[in-house]
């Protein structure tokens, strides 16, 4: 199975950035599709950005799009979400997933982000 653990999360100024890590273990994450989510204080868990293996594009919520990226090396079977224009209302528990067929299967425990204004 895969391991997922994020880390980065951390309290930022509005309008300031900052990048999100997921480290997996167990298996590599080229032969998953991988994703980012969140859940605010009184909300329920929201998508953020996926990156899809087949066709290989990216996919984010209409909320953060042209904000935030969400990339991925191989190399170092880590899954990356940079975040730039951070407003108040971006502050959550970050997770990262792994799709396996119809569902995210693998989570990882989440990482705070604190957006102060």
């Amino acid at each position: 199975q895969v391991q997922l653990v994020e880390s980065g999360g951390g309290l930022v100024q509005a309008g300031g950035s900052l990048r999100l890590s997921c480290a997996a273990s167990g298996r590599t994450i080229s032969n998953y599709e991988m994703a980012w989510f969140r859940q605010a204080p009184g909300k329920e868990r929201e998508f953020v950005a996926r990156m899809y293996w087949s066709p290989s594009t990216t996919r984010y919520a209409d909320s953060v799009r042209g904000r935030f990226t969400i990339s991925r090396d191989n190399a170092k079977n880590t899954v990356y979400l940079q975040m730039n224009s951070l407003q108040p209302e971006d502050t959550a528990v970050y997770y990262c997933a792994a799709r396996v067929g119809e569902s995210y299967y693998y989570w990882g425990q989440g990482t705070q982000v604190t957006v102060s204004s």
